[in-house]
């Protein structure tokens, strides 16, 4: 292969990772969604960048109880205080089984250590950051919910302690 076919396949290899690594959001920029408690008080961010599969989710977390805590994308844009159930239901795109919302972050606990804090990175596999029904853009945004305890969901989940609302950038 000649240098200018290798520079030639470099450029493209290169133009599909660029693509790849912004595809469904404008630019590729990050979403970052303030996270509140039952008293309206900020507990921290998630930061939502795209991913070759699905979504990554950084987690800066602040003044939240120490332990275990799930967490999902619910399907409302909403985080109205103390309880947060308008952010409603896990978020449930393109009619994923109940068993296995979009919403749901398979294998992945949120871990707050004794001083109320964790930084962590997680995938949301099965949403996107694009125009598509798995978008967490859908019916104008969704929201991002941490629970009490990790546990059960549907009917018999912990308590909603923090909330964000995921909209689409201006």
């Amino acid at each position: 292969m000649t240098t200018t076919a290798r520079a030639a396949l470099f450029f493209l290899v290169l133009c599909a990772l660029i693509t790849q690594n912004t595809q469904g959001h404008p630019n590729g920029k990050p979403v970052t969604v303030n996270l509140i408690n039952s008293q309206g008080q900020n507990v921290g961010t998630a930061v939502l960048t795209p991913a070759a599969t699905g979504v990554k989710i950084t987690l800066e977390i602040k003044n939240l109880p120490p332990g275990e805590h799930s967490i999902h994308i619910h399907q409302n844009a909403k985080c109205e205080p103390p309880d947060f159930r308008s952010a409603g239901s896990h978020f449930d795109a393109g009619g994923h089984s109940h068993d296995h919302p979009a919403g749901d972050i398979p294998d992945f606990v949120l871990i707050v250590g004794p001083d109320g804090k964790a930084h962590v990175t997680t995938i949301a596999p099965n949403v996107t950051l694009g125009s598509d029904d798995h978008s967490v853009f859908s019916n104008g945004g969704t929201a991002i919910v941490i629970h009490a305890v990790a546990g059960a969901t549907g009917s018999g989940a912990p308590p909603r302690i923090a909330c964000g609302v995921i909209a689409k950038p201006n």
